[in-house]
């Protein structure tokens, strides 16, 4: 067993600190998931997966790299793509890669883009609400460069995402 005098124990600042990112890491998806649940009737992941979908080329994304884009498990992303296929908004087909290997992807359709379209002026307006519009240029520059710092230590594998306009690069 370690000592436990040797933890390099938290300053108070760092007390308060990380005391501040638990609270927003369990208040503010909540927050999100209510307004698009309330809005548009589908969760933070779900729109998530419209959003990743919208953004690839052909609007299509193999079922692997999307359970990875939207942070969930293969599981999770297959029954939330089974409640978006009851919508009409995603279907399911199979392919083959350049190896001859079978895989799935997940196609957002024309209905499925226009819900996304029609979704996402509210989830803005809600993400400036309680984000950006309480922070000024200059915190919204720092919290990117946070961000970024927390989630290369977190997940480094994701870093390469931050900034890219879509999943292109399979991140």
């Amino acid at each position: 067993m370690s000592d436990p005098t040797a933890v390099p124990w938290l300053s108070d600042d760092e007390q308060r600190a990380w005391m501040a990112l638990q609270a927003v890491l369990t208040s503010l998806p909540p927050a999100i998931d209510a307004q698009l649940k309330r809005d548009a009737g589908i969760n933070f992941f779900e729109y998530t997966i419209l959003s990743s979908l919208s953004q690839a080329p052909g609007r299509a994304v193999r079922m692997g790299s999307l359970a990875h884009l939207a942070a969930g498990s293969p599981s999770r992303l297959s029954h939330a793509v089974s409640r978006l296929e009851k919508h009409g908004w995603v279907s399911r087909r199979t392919t083959l890669d350049a190896t001859e290997t079978r895989c799935v992807e997940a196609v957002l359709t024309d209905a499925g883009l226009a819900a996304l379209v029609a979704t996402a002026p509210d989830h803005v307006r809600e993400a400036r609400r309680l984000v950006f519009d309480v922070l000024t240029p200059e915190q919204v520059g720092q919290l990117a460069a946070i961000g970024r710092q927390l989630l290369t230590a977190a997940a480094p594998h994701l870093t390469a995402c931050l900034g890219q306009p879509g999943p292109q690069n399979a991140c």
